[in-house]
């Protein structure tokens, strides 16, 4: 049973930077294709970033420039570095696992606020 655990949000200044990890469980991980969504209150959840087993990535318009997904198969392990974060970026983000099937974390706030 796959399994993941996201780390690293938190509160931060508009223009201010978070990393957020997702370390996932069992062997699958390398072959499959990760992404990172968020929700915000009263919205419906909505794809941030993707990176396919190969590396290839792909960002929501909003957040191109902006912010940088990437993985490290050895620790099994996918990130998010979020960089200039505006309040609009306020959300619950959550890690997702495609390998036919798809799994989700628990998610991690993101708030931005002065």
């Amino acid at each position: 049973q796959v399994q993941l655990v996201e780390s690293g949000g938190g509160l931060v200044q508009p223009g201010g930077s978070l990393r957020l990890s997702c370390a996932a469980s069992g062997s699958i991980f390398s072959i499959s294709t990760m992404g990172w969504y968020r929700q915000a209150p009263g919205k419906q959840r909505e794809l941030v970033a993707v990176i396919t087993s190969g590396g290839t990535t792909n960002y929501a318009d909003s957040v191109k420039g902006r912010f940088t997904i990437s993985r490290d198969n050895a620790k099994n392990t996918v990130y998010l570095r979020m960089d200039s974060l505006k309040p609009e970026d306020t959300a619950v983000y959550y890690c997702n696992l495609k390998l036919g099937f798809s799994r989700w974390g628990q998610g991690t706030q993101v708030t931005v606020s002065s």
